[in-house]
């Protein structure tokens, strides 16, 4: 009866704070809504178990009762997760901030071995399972670029290429080194629109072995390559540098010497790109992110980002947010992985499997409530960059170049 009340009690709560209606089911079958007019969706409580750990663990105990079948949620989900944000439930629980340091200290990317196991533990699901549901030309697993008018995810993806390529003003002849290169959709892309020779850096082997197969196809071996390594591994220096996505896999504690690489990647006077998730202030990165899909992974502070970028000898030319644009493009990859769900548990029926297919949806839509939420701290910045100071001669003086066709 306690642990129905104080349930009661805690999800009123979020309604209210959410300004979201729900109902909630409760496992003798009493059902409550929680706010005015019709539910948004329901939460289905299975267990006494299921209960007690939204008590003790907040947002935690919800998405892991979920995950293990004992929750289930009816209609919106991605309602349910904004409530949880909008209603700050997701910063609750003083056992999931201990489990989090838990988790740095069994995960961190400090060891370069252990940074390896990290990257293919999400990076190593295979061609075959990416290939569902990312865009069809590039497969590009990171945020798109939907200025007015974009209307697939593909456009979405190559004009976000396209708009990294003006930025950092690739030539013919140049030769650039994509650091994190997953499954090199922006070298082909920068090799087709621009005329420029490059080489991907990757960790996960995987996405390694498939890209060099790739690159043989296409018969590009004497302008691409992709070699094995880990970031830090640098053997430069490049005319151009791009890091698409990488930066929140460096690990809590690497920001510096992964900065300090990507500057050692680049000749005196080069230009380069870093396009990462970023938070404004300084905050834990969410334990459910770290501990179900991205181990070892860590959102860095824009700020300490700029510091150690000025500590490494280079110039911030322009940092634009791109927040709004990742939320269309999360939309369009969870779209498709519920349609091609079934696609997808036939690959392997035992690897995706049903909690698979539940971590992955909460991870997709609640990253896209996350991205379009109006308080949200969390954002994705691009920061072009020069090593040492651009002049009047080497880098335009506006911005016009950006948005010529």
């Amino acid at each position: 009866m306690i642990f129905t009340r104080r349930l009661r009690e805690t999800l009123e709560g979020i309604g209210t704070r959410a300004g979201i209606t729900f109902a909630a089911r409760l496992p003798d079958g009493s059902e409550f809504v929680a706010g005015q007019g019709a539910p948004a969706f329901t939460a289905d409580f299975h267990t006494r178990g299921a209960l007690l750990g939204v008590l003790a663990r907040g947002h935690m105990g919800f998405v892991e009762g979920y995950f293990n079948q004992t929750i289930d949620v009816e209609g919106d989900l991605g309602a349910a997760l904004a409530a949880g944000m909008v209603s700050r439930f997701d910063q609750s629980g003083g056992l999931n901030a201990l489990e989090n340091r838990l988790h740095e200290w069994r995960h961190s990317n400090r060891d370069p071995g252990r940074a390896k196991d990290n990257a293919r533990a999400h990076y190593g699901l295979g061609t075959p399972f990416y290939k569902l549901w990312l865009d069809e030309a590039l497969m590009m697993y990171t945020c798109g670029y939907w200025p007015e008018g974009t209307r697939t995810l593909e456009e979405a993806q190559r004009n976000k290429v396209d708009h990294v390529c003006r930025k950092i003003q690739l030539r013919q002849g140049e030769r650039f080194i994509d650091i994190g290169c997953g499954f090199g959709g922006f070298m082909f892309r920068a090799h087709e629109a621009c005329g420029a020779t490059g080489v991907g850096l990757n960790a996960a082997t995987e996405q390694v072995d498939w890209l060099r197969d790739e690159i043989e196809r296409r018969g590009l071996g004497a302008s691409l390559q992709v070699r094995e390594a880990d970031f830090r591994e640098v053997d430069g220096p490049y005319d151009k540098v791009v890091s698409i996505g990488t930066l929140e896999h460096a690990g809590r504690d690497q920001i510096p010497e992964v900065v300090r690489a990507h500057a050692d990647f680049l000749k005196p006077g080069g230009l380069g790109l870093l396009h990462f998730i970023g938070h404004v202030g300084r905050f834990e990165t969410e334990l459910f992110i770290r501990k179900h899909v991205f181990p070892g992974g860590w959102i860095p502070c824009l700020a300490d980002v700029i510091v150690e970028m000025e500590r490494s000898g280079l110039e911030v030319i322009d940092i634009e947010n791109l927040r709004r644009h990742y939320a269309p493009t999360l939309d369009a990859w969870a779209e498709r992985f519920e349609a091609r769900w079934d696609a997808i548990h036939a690959l392997d029926p035992k690897r995706f499997d049903e909690r698979f297919r539940r971590i992955w949806r909460t991870y997709l839509i609640g990253c896209a409530e996350m991205f379009r939420s109006a308080n949200g701290y969390t954002h994705l910045f691009q920061i072009v960059f020069s090593k040492g100071n651009v002049t009047r001669s080497n880098y335009p003086m506006s911005r016009a170049h950006l948005y010529e066709r």
